[in-house]
């Protein structure tokens, strides 16, 4: 691991009330509400239709080769603040030729503790090449895999930008991949190209504008701060 790796894993944890991967300090409960209505949760689609998802953990496709329990359905579900504002950054966007494609939002805690136990099992490693090239799984605890996450209370979502000037819409190039977890995948990194930087910024300051505080580590990591109830989180599915 570099020196650089080193730090940043360090200042996830100072950062971890933006929602990042890392426990929040201030203490969470898991509600009792069995479905989505009950946690008060709402789908993304029915306050902008347009937005694109791309919901991997419901797929084989993602750093843990399959799919993700807790993931019954492709969905994006948050809480009504975290949703009516998310639906305002693709007005916004939308109205200067861009859009946004969106990877997950609300994420359960069953989920979380299947990304654990991922991360202690030696054996699966098939996406090593693709998702995490210079780290030894052991590295991912803490820093990018933690036994709670922010994505659990309901306002933090995980996305990237669409070019929608010509149809269709078209994945803009961000440096990585949605899940690449090594310094590439920093918001601020200095190995990627201008364009590259200028596209993170182009979703950064368009997510900032809503109120949604980025998580340096990940460009692609959103919080809207002040979360609606930091002291929450929920397990339903998502179906």
């Amino acid at each position: 691991m570099t020196s650089r790796t080193c730090i940043s894993l360090a200042s996830a944890i100072a950062l971890s009330l933006l929602g990042a991967p890392q426990a929040s300090a201030q203490a969470v409960a898991i509600a009792p509400a069995r479905s989505a209505e009950q946690a008060g949760l709402v789908d993304i689609r029915s306050l902008s239709p347009d937005i694109q998802l791309d919901v991997r953990y419901a797929t084989a496709n993602n750093f843990t080769a399959r799919p993700v329990p807790g993931y019954d359905a492709p969905k994006c579900l948050l809480l009504r603040p975290a949703a009516t504002a998310l639906a305002k950054v693709e007005a916004e966007l939308r109205s200067r030729g861009y859009g946004l494609q969106v990877f997950d939002c609300y994420r359960p805690a069953r989920s979380v503790r299947a990304f654990v136990a991922w991360a202690h099992d030696p054996q699966e490693q098939s996406r090593q090449a693709i998702q995490y090239p210079g780290l030894e799984k052991p590295a991912l605890l803490g820093g990018y895999i933690a036994e709670t996450s922010g994505h659990s209370r309901g306002a933090t979502v995980d996305l990237g930008l669409l070019d929608c000037r010509s149809a269709p819409c078209r994945r803009v190039d961000m440096g990585t991949d949605f899940d690449f977890f090594g310094p590439r995948a920093h918001t601020d990194a200095t190995d990627i190209s201008a364009e590259q930087r200028r596209n993170r910024q182009t979703l950064l300051q368009a997510m900032q504008r809503q109120g949604f505080a980025n998580y340096p580590q990940e460009w692609w990591h959103f919080t809207l701060s002040p979360e609606p109830d930091p002291g929450t989180a929920y397990d339903v599915p998502v179906r």
